[in-house]
């Protein structure tokens, strides 16, 4: 989807487009170069995208993508549809719950990922006023979910010996 968005925005070749998510979206996960392409392929297959001339430089050919009329439709549907909240558990809830069903202490595995999302609330708080408004935003988000996943740590310590008596009681 981010890929159509940025074809909405104006015409482009998988470079550009690799730019721009890496720079509005990337924040430590850059997109890479194939899974750009394989994307625009998929959806110039389905309709959604169109090659349009190719631009020559002084690097390599490259072609240059357009959003289709189709692909606007999906795009905006796409954007209108609320995300679903716990669609699937969190790897934090899927450790917690292994952990007591291996026997292990999930306290100590709560208490260190108590102290990792600290940290990193730290680096962000430290950080608060460095980027540009984007950069900001994507710094506030990823706060947000941090301060509910400590949230959930606190709940999930305070029950550990309900959780752990009904997972013994499944055995």
């Amino acid at each position: 989807m981010a890929i159509l968005a940025f074809l909405g925005e104006q015409p482009a070749h998988g470079f550009a487009l690799k730019q721009r998510y890496d720079t509005l979206l990337g924040h430590g996960r850059e997109l890479r170069s194939g899974q750009v392409y394989s994307t625009l392929a998929r959806l110039e297959r389905d309709g959604l995208a169109r090659g349009l001339e190719v631009e020559r430089g002084e690097g390599p050919d490259r072609r240059v993508y357009a959003i289709t009329d189709d692909g606007v439709t999906e795009l905006d549907h796409w954007l209108a549809t609320p995300h679903s909240p716990g669609a699937r558990a969190s790897e934090l809830f899927t450790k917690v719950v292994l952990s007591l069903v291996a026997g292990r202490d999930a306290g100590t595995f709560l208490d260190a990922q108590r102290a990792t999302y600290l940290a990193r609330m730290r680096e962000l708080t430290a950080a608060r006023h460095d980027g540009d408004v984007v950069d900001r935003l994507a710094r506030d988000y990823e706060m947000a979910h941090l301060e509910a996943d400590l949230r959930w740590v606190e709940v999930a310590t305070a029950r550990m010996g309900e959780v752990a008596a009904r997972i013994g009681a499944q055995r």
